[in-house]
C-alpha cells in the first residue's frame, strides 16, 4: 500500500544517536512511514545517499538504524554506476525514499544524469512518500541556501520543484541562512519559502502543506514571504511527534 496521494516529508532531522548503535531513525522518518500507510508487513525505506557520495559507511548505519527500526532498507547506489538494473521498478516499489544531505547541487547534477528526477516524480505521484533531511529537503522544492559551493552559503535556484516553494534548513543551527532566505525572497530569487529549525519537518499533500511535525520540543517552522520592498516570516508551531518505539 502506498499514500493515497502525493506525499512529501521534507526535514531538518530524522536521524538520533542509538542506544546501541551510530545512527538510529528519529520520529521524523517514522512519521514518512507512518503517512505510507503500510500495514501488515515490514516498511520498505530505500536511501539514498547521492549527495554524499555514496559513503558506504553510512549506508551501513542506515541499515543498521533500519534493522533496528524494523524496516526492508533498499539502498539506492549511483556510484560509480547504479547497483540496481531497475531502477525506477525499484524505486516504484517502495512505501518511503529517505535522501541523506549533503551536496544538494551534486545530488541534482547526478539524479538528472541517470534520470532520477523522472523516476521520483512517477514515484511521488504513484504515492511513495518522498523525504529527506537538509539537501534531501531542499531538493524536492524551487530551491534554497547551501553550502554546496563552499563555506559562504549561496542560493539554489534549480531543484525539482515538486514544491512550488523555496526552502530553508537548518534555520536555527546556522546563522547565514535566516538572513540569506530574507534576502533571496525579498529580491524574487526565491519564491514564498517554508523553512526548518533542527528536528522540524514539513508534511505536503498534493503541493500544499498540511502539517508542521517535530521530533524536538521547542523547535518552529516559518513560513517567509514576499510584501513590498521586504519579507514577512511567520512562525508555525509544529506538533510534537511521539518517541519512536524503537
Amino acid at each position: 500500500m502506498t499514500a493515497t496521494e502525493p506525499t512529501i516529508v521534507a526535514t531538518s532531522g530524522g536521524h538520533r544517536r542509538g542506544d546501541r548503535i551510530w545512527v538510529g531513525f528519529h520520529s521524523l522518518v517514522h512519521h514518512a512511514v507512518e503517512l505510507s500507510g503500510v500495514n501488515g508487513r515490514r516498511p520498505k525505506v530505500m536511501y539514498v545517499g547521492t549527495a554524499i557520495g555514496d559513503a558506504e559507511h553510512m549506508t551501513a548505519r542506515m541499515s543498521e538504524a533500519a534493522r533496528v527500526a524494523g524496516f526492508d532498507l533498499t539502498p539506492l547506489q549511483l556510484f560509480p554506476m547504479p547497483n540496481i538494473e531497475d531502477v525506477e521498478g525499484a524505486v516504484l516499489d517502495q512505501d518511503v525514499v529517505w535522501v541523506m544531505g549533503g551536496s544538494v547541487a551534486n545530488l541534482l547534477a547526478v539524479w538528472r544524469v541517470h534520470g532520477l528526477d523522472t523516476v521520483f516524480r512517477r514515484a511521488w505521484e504513484a504515492g511513495v512518500v518522498l523525504s529527506g533531511v537538509s539537501a534531501g529537503s531542499i531538493c524536492w522544492f524551487q530551491g534554497g541556501t547551501t553550502d554546496s559551493f563552499g563555506p559562504r552559503l549561496r542560493p539554489v535556484t534549480d531543484a525539482l520543484a515538486f514544491l512550488p516553494y523555496g526552502n530553508g534548513v537548518h534555520y536555527d543551527s546556522d546563522a547565514g541562512r535566516r538572513p540569506l532566505v530574507h534576502d533571496l525572497v525579498a529580491d524574487g530569487t526565491l519564491p514564498e519559502t517554508h523553512c526548518t529549525d533542527d528536528g522540524v519537518g514539513l508534511v505536503y499533500h498534493g503541493t500544499k502543506l498540511t502539517e508542521v511535525v517535530s521530533e524536538v520540543p521547542g523547535k518552529g517552522a516559518y513560513v517567509v514571504r514576499r510584501e513590498g520592498d521586504g519579507v514577512v516570516e511567520d512562525r508555525v508551531e509544529p506538533r510534537l511527534l511521539p518517541e519512536p518505539s524503537v
